[in-house]
């Protein structure tokens, strides 16, 4: 069984994921690989972070369904909220289509926020996020995080968290 981990970062958490996997099942591992790159692996093992509702770099996977059909996909989804159902299971509805959510493994993997580390476009966006926030009358303790890491990046990534998806993929 050929496996390769394949991911798409823009901070950092989600590559840290990415190579941790990647030991863990002494696999292949690579950035922003090309369909083609990924069309001769069995299991394919996609991450991305989660931004403005979506996954970096997703449409790899999504928009080719068809394509790597038979073969085991895993997605992983890096971001820096708890990862309440009531976040997670909407996004993964978005995602992934009902019907194949029992066929594809997804996973979210609590990564960090750094605001340093982003972007211009994503400064931009996130900066707007922050006028929203700071108008909340009673914001809840997710919120005050949220706020609060805007000053002081945060990182929950721990090696750990990677053990479910671990385990699913040495089960498939």
């Amino acid at each position: 069984m050929k496996t390769i981990v394949v991911y798409k970062s823009k901070t950092g958490y989600t590559k840290r994921y990415a190579q941790w996997i990647a030991e863990e099942l002494n696999c292949d591992i690579k950035e922003n690989p090309s369909l083609s790159d990924i069309m001769v692996y069995d299991t394919i093992i996609f991450g991305g972070g989660m931004y403005a509702g979506g996954m970096n770099g997703a449409k790899l996977i999504t928009k080719n369904l068809d394509k790597l059909s038979g073969k085991k996909l895993v997605l992983f989804a890096v971001g820096s909220n708890p990862g309440k159902d009531k976040d997670i299971i909407p996004f993964w509805n978005r995602l992934i289509p009902a019907e194949q959510q029992k066929s594809i493994g997804h996973f979210y993997l609590r990564g960090g926020f750094d605001f340093n580390k982003l972007g211009t476009a994503d400064k931009i966006l996130m900066n707007m996020l922050k006028m929203h926030l700071q108008k909340i009358e009673n914001p809840d303790e997710d919120t005050l995080g949220l706020l609060a890491a805007y000053d002081n990046p945060v990182d929950f990534t721990d090696k750990d968290n990677i053990k479910e998806l671990i385990d699913y993929v040495r089960s498939v």
